[in-house]
């Protein structure tokens, strides 16, 4: 069915953003040979990508809600693609961040736009599992990432890594531009199929026909948890995705080679996380159970896992690698549950602006303990400490939810607001 081949590939662009935000650290120790860079700047690099990436997320929401998903795609894939492309030109410090920053701006639009095709494209029921079908492109970019760049490695030289990146997502546009189109203009959609994609996503209600700014969706509780959920959560997310590399290099020895190896596995576990959650969320609400109950109980069973990160530093390098896998196993069925809540709360015209706030508070959450992280690392309180913290962040970002979300279900947003009787 053609909704299907369409979270295909918007999987796919995800997947990419997901291989270029890695070549950076996958390739560290060969790029540190050109540009020589300390924890602290390391952090520095990841920063600025998720800094721009936090108001871009923001700015690509409503980018997307202003314009149609097929341009704004386009757009947003074109940016990033060449973005990627620049670090391959960079010869100091500053110009490696300015690339970061760039690329973190292109990325930022990504996942709004995913949202909204969710939003688009499948009814309440299977919205979870297309969100883990996309979000499992995660997986996939990262899981390619350390042999792909190990192999240009050994043969040429860390450049051609960006190159190579950035232009498969320029391929990916092409592709884009040739099969996406809104559901009501599909070509190829049939009429049982178009029937079953109106009927899902119809939205009925005042506020359908009316945009809100982004301080109207701020005075709703449900944004404000989301966002602090996803800063929390998100905190913990973007550490394991950017420095499982460096912890292998730098406290377990690792070269390249094996690097290239071994890190793409826990991402494999991360890759069945994303279908395992939405899955597992589906099938709830096919057996009945209540929307709220389908979301919460497959949010508190990915939390469950989380805190098992601490015991990274204190077994071999086996069990390690065990562990990893678990914890981007929850931490990845935690972001697709997480990112198809917007879709089950809010009308679908603002559901790429409340994604992209949603999507801020994660990105701001990385940029706030990668930054710490590389603190305590270069003034010498070793991996425990910040394993330690990292496995504490998912259990109180469900408690988070829990309290700021009573019941998942659409929300009579005109009645929040006071508009009672607009129209």
């Amino acid at each position: 069915m053609i909704r299907w081949r369409i979270a295909i590939l918007v999987s796919a662009a995800i997947a990419l953003s997901y291989l270029d935000r890695q070549t950076l650290p996958v390739a560290v120790q060969a790029i540190s040979r050109d540009i020589p860079l300390t924890n602290s700047q390391f952090s520095t690099l990841q920063s600025a990508f998720l800094f721009s990436y936090a108001f871009m997320y923001i700015g690509g929401g409503k980018l997307v809600d202003a314009l149609n998903t097929r341009l704004s795609f386009t757009l947003i894939m074109v940016f990033w693609s060449l973005a990627c492309a620049s670090h391959g030109l960079a010869v100091t410090f500053s110009m490696l961040a300015a690339s970061r920053l760039l690329l973190g701006m292109g990325e930022g639009g990504g996942f709004p736009a995913a949202t909204r095709v969710v939003a688009e494209w499948f009814p309440t029921n299977e919205r979870a599992t297309a969100m883990g079908i996309i979000n499992g492109g995660t997986a996939i970019g990262a899981i390619a990432a350390p042999p792909l760049i190990a192999v240009i490695l050994i043969y040429t030289n860390w450049r051609l890594i960006f190159f190579v990146t950035g232009a498969l997502g320029l391929l990916w546009t092409l592709w884009w531009r040739r099969v996406y189109f809104p559901p009501g203009e599909h070509p190829a959609l049939t009429g049982a199929e178009r029937a079953k994609i109106e009927a899902g996503v119809a939205l009925p209600g005042a506020t359908e026909s009316r945009r809100l700014r982004w301080m109207e969706l701020l005075r709703i509780r449900e944004t404000w948890g989301l966002v602090a959920a996803k800063t929390l959560s998100d905190g913990a997310g973007y550490f394991y995705l950017f420095w499982l590399p460096k912890y292998l290099f730098d406290a377990r020895g690792f070269n390249i080679k094996a690097v290239g190896a071994t890190a793409g596995i826990p991402h494999v576990a991360a890759g069945i996380g994303c279908l395992l959650g939405g899955w597992f969320s589906s099938y709830l609400l096919r057996r009945r159970y209540s929307l709220d109950v389908a979301r919460k109980v497959a949010l508190g069973l990915s939390a469950a896992v989380m805190p098992f990160i601490m015991l990274v530093p204190h077994v071999p390098v086996f069990w390690a690698i065990v562990i990893f896998s678990v914890a981007l196993f929850g931490q990845q069925s935690w972001s697709t549950l997480v990112m198809v809540l917007p879709t089950d709360l809010f009308p679908t015209n603002v559901v790429g602006t409340v994604a992209g706030l949603v999507g801020f508070g994660g990105a701001m959450g990385g940029v706030a303990f990668g930054e710490l992280a590389g603190y305590l690392l270069d003034h010498g309180f070793g991996y425990r400490v910040v394993f330690d913290i990292a496995g504490t962040f998912h259990v109180i970002a469900l408690l988070v939810i829990v309290l700021a979300v009573p019941r998942v279900q659409r929300l009579d947003i005109d009645s929040r607001l006071g508009y009672q009787g607009a129209r």
